[in-house]
C-alpha cells in the first residue's frame, strides 16, 4: 500500500494524502500584486478533497518584492484577491497556507515605490536578477539594513501574517530560502555584519526566529512553518560552514514546535530535471526536527514514495509536475502518464502554461477512487 497516499496530520489539519502543491512563483498577479481570476482558476484546478496547497510567495512590503507580477500581502486589495483564491480552494475541500517573504537584495530599484536601493544584511555585490517592466535584469546593488530598521522588517512579517489570516488562509509559511532576505541573514557570504544580526550562528539566525515568532503571535505555532534551502545557490548564495549552520538553524526552529519544516533538496544536473542522486538534505536535517517535514526538489512518484517510506520526510511538495498536471495526485495514485511541462511559459501574464494544461481523460474506471 502506498504511504504517499495515506493520511497525515499537520498541526490541526488532517490530509488524505501527502502530495503537496509547492509554492510556485508564476508572476500572474500583474503590477498591483493583486490575485485575480487567473490565479483563482490555477489554485482551484489543483485543489481536491483532503489536499494541501502552499501558495506562491507574497511580499510583506511594497518595497520587499523582487518580481513584477508577484503577489503581495501588504494591501487590502491584495487581501481581497487572496480571499477569493482561498474560497475557491476551500470549496474543493483543500487547505492552503500563504507563503510570506521579503526579497531583500534580490530586487531592483524600479520595483520600489521610492526608486531606491534594495536592502540586505550587508552590501555585497552578487549576480542575482529581478523581473521588472523591462524584463529580467540584474538586481540593483543593495545597501545594508541599519539596526534601527530591523524591527520594522519583523513587524512586516507580523502584519503579513495578519493579512493572511484576514484572507482566510489556513496558516503561513515563512520563506527563508532561495536567496531572499531571511536566507541572506543566515548565510555568511551575504551576511558580513558584526552586530547582533551577524557573526555567530545565533546572531545570523536571530531575524528568522524573530520573524517566525511574530507570525506565531498571530497564528499560534501549529499553523506556522518555515522553508529552507540549505544547498541553494540562486542569487550567489552560500555559507562557509553549511554542514553546521543548518543543523543549528533547524534545532532552533524545532523549539518552536512548528506545523512543519519545508526543505528544498538540491538539483543535481545542469538542466534541473530529474535528480541524479538520492536526497541528502532532508535525511541529515530530519535528525534535528521531530515534527512534520516536507521535502521538495525533483521528485517523481517513485522517489516520493521512497522518501516517505524512509521516514526522512512526511510529505512531498511537487512543483513542475504540478504546474503541468492539475490532477497530479490522481495521476500519481493511478500510475497514469504525466503531461510534459513547458519551462518557457513558467513566468508570464497569460493562461498559457498556467491554466491550460489538460486534466487526464479517463478511460472506463481508471480514475476512480
Amino acid at each position: 500500500m502506498s504511504k504517499l497516499f495515506s493520511n497525515v496530520q499537520v498541526g490541526p489539519y488532517n490530509f488524505s494524502h501527502r502530495v503537496v502543491l509547492a509554492p510556485l512563483s508564476r508572476l500572474r498577479a500583474g503590477e498591483s500584486g493583486i490575485p485575480g481570476s487567473l490565479m483563482i482558476k490555477f489554485y482551484s484546478q489543483r485543489a481536491t478533497e483532503g489536499a494541501f496547497l502552499i501558495a506562491e510567495s507574497s511580499a510583506v512590503f511594497a518595497d520587499g518584492n523582487g518580481y513584477l507580477g508577484s503577489p503581495g500581502l501588504y494591501s487590502d486589495d491584495q487581501v481581497a484577491g487572496w480571499r477569493d483564491v482561498v474560497k475557491a480552494v476551500h470549496a474543493k475541500g483543500a487547505k492552503i497556507f500563504a507563503q510570506i517573504y521579503h526579497a531583500g537584495r534580490q530586487s531592483h530599484s524600479s520595483l520600489r515605490p521610492r526608486d531606491d536601493r534594495p536592502v540586505g544584511p550587508s552590501e555585497v555585490a552578487h549576480g542575482g536578477v529581478a523581473r521588472t517592466a523591462e524584463g529580467w535584469v540584474p538586481a540593483t546593488l543593495n545597501r545594508a539594513l541599519e539596526m534601527e530598521e530591523i524591527p520594522a522588517i519583523v513587524e512586516g512579517f507580523r502584519t503579513a501574517a495578519q493579512r493572511a489570516l484576514a484572507a482566510g488562509f489556513d496558516g503561513v509559511e515563512l520563506l527563508a530560502a532561495n536567496g531572499y532576505l531571511l536566507d541572506q541573514f543566515l548565510q555568511d557570504n551575504s551576511n558580513l555584519r558584526t552586530d547582533l544580526y551577524g557573526g555567530s550562528f545565533e546572531n545570523r539566525t536571530r531575524l528568522l526566529m524573530e520573524a517566525t515568532r511574530a507570525a506565531i503571535s498571530v497564528w499560534g505555532n501549529d499553523r506556522v512553518a518555515v522553508r529552507l534551502s540549505p544547498s541553494g545557490t540562486f542569487g550567489e548564495m552560500g555559507d562557509s560552514n553549511p554542514q553546521v549552520l543548518f543543523p543549528y538553524v533547524v534545532q532552533q526552529l524545532a523549539t518552536l514546535e512548528l506545523a512543519y519544516l519545508h526543505l528544498i533538496e538540491p538539483r543535481w544536473n545542469a538542466e534541473g530535471d530529474a535528480a541524479q542522486k538520492a536526497p541528502i538534505i532532508t535525511h541529515e536535517l530530519r535528525k534535528h526536527f521531530p515534527g512534520i517535514v516536507i521535502a521538495a526538489g525533483s521528485f517523481d512518484g517513485a522517489s516520493a514514495e521512497t522518501m516517505i517510506q524512509s521516514g526522512d520526510a512526511d510529505m512531498i511538495a511537487f512543483g513542475r509536475h504540478f504546474i503541468a498536471n492539475p490532477d497530479l495526485p490522481m495521476r500519481l495514485r493511478r500510475g497514469l502518464p504525466l503531461n510534459d511541462y513547458d519551462r518557457s511559459t513558467f513566468y508570464g501574464n497569460t493562461e498559457v502554461g498556467y491554466t491550460d494544461y489538460p486534466f487526464y481523460a479517463c478511460q472506463t474506471d481508471e480514475c476512480a477512487a
